[in-house]
């Protein structure tokens, strides 16, 4: 039903998925560079269709709305929500003798910007495994929101301004809406922003958000930036308190490897508790394990599972 070739394939659809090289046609779950080219056509649900057109221009595209079976190259391919940021789905595989699911990046937990995961029952189950190590058993959402913004309105007590870190499609739109929602105003990197407006357009209100200006005003709002701009940072943040918010904040000493004040384990993929929860739910036959460590395909061996590793990819980077 499936093979492996430089990425994952749906063999009798000859149907690319999330494979970041360009294709003929190829499935994007989410609209994260590293899940998405441009495709001669790309299939994806509409809230993905428009942050990836605004990232790689007008493409074609094939809209696949949650939970709309589509008959496309002799299987019925569904769509499902995968928690993971907005538009990001989860990709059920039917022909008349088995099932597929593909989970793509995903979360089962509760997020603002993004719709629950509703993972289906299938056959066989692709799943993505970030975090497979026993290790990265997240602590509870609402802890680490609370420790978020008691380290914001420290900072804003003592004059400085709160940086957060974040990736700029997903994460700094979830943590803006997370500072909003507790009335702590947001502004955010004009990189980030562009990407805040399709989430507006596309009916997520983040709230109090603007785009960064030429000045800070001390204890006014929080400033989101993603990462990879810290060497070009804004005016008036030299003297910032940074924050990281990801799950590889569970590792020791993240904060220095990061280079942040402080770094909170804030993720947007699924810890290894619901690395586990998925399976029961999927109640799969077969398990294939893509973008985490091959111990946990041991592991799930030994707790009898019928499962295996599907690349070699180890990922680090900022979910």
């Amino acid at each position: 039903m499936f093979h492996y070739d430089r990425g994952l394939w749906l063999s009798r659809a000859e149907l690319a998925v999330d494979i970041p090289r360009r294709q003929k046609q190829g499935f994007i779950s989410h609209a994260h560079a590293d899940h998405a080219a441009r495709h001669e056509l790309a299939l994806c649900t509409p809230a993905t269709a428009a942050l990836y057109q605004h990232r790689y221009g007008k493409r074609p595209v094939k809209g696949m709305p949650f939970r709309e079976p589509l008959d496309w190259g002799g299987l019925r391919l569904t769509t499902f929500p995968a928690g993971h940021c907005l538009g990001s789905a989860m990709l059920l595989a039917e022909d008349d003798q088995r099932s597929l699911l593909y989970t793509g990046d995903f979360k089962l937990g509760e997020s603002l910007t993004a719709q629950r995961a509703e993972p289906p029952h299938a056959d066989l189950l692709v799943m993505e495994c970030t975090f497979g190590d026993p290790r990265y058993r997240l602590p509870p959402r609402g802890e680490v929101i609370t420790q978020l913004l008691e380290i914001v309105h420290a900072a804003f007590d003592r004059g400085l301004p709160p940086v957060i870190q974040a990736y700029q499609l997903g994460k700094g739109q979830e943590v803006t809406k997370i500072l909003t929602t507790a009335g702590v105003p947001v502004l955010q990197h004009p990189v980030m922003y562009q990407v805040s407006e399709v989430y507006q357009q596309q009916g997520v209100d983040l709230g109090n958000v603007a785009p960064y200006g030429e000045h800070y005003i001390p204890g006014h709002a929080v400033v989101t930036v993603p990462p990879r701009q810290r060497a070009r940072r804004l005016p008036d943040l030299d003297s910032a308190v940074t924050i990281a918010v990801t799950g590889w904040a569970q590792d020791d000493g993240a904060k220095y490897r990061l280079r942040v004040d402080h770094a909170l384990p804030l993720s947007d993929h699924a810890d290894y508790d619901e690395l586990l929860e998925v399976i029961e739910r999927v109640e799969p036959k077969e398990i294939h394990c893509t973008h985490g460590p091959v111990k946990f395909v041991d592991r799930l061996q030994d707790l009898g599972l019928n499962a295996f590793p599907l690349g070699r990819g180890h990922q680090m980077r900022l979910f």
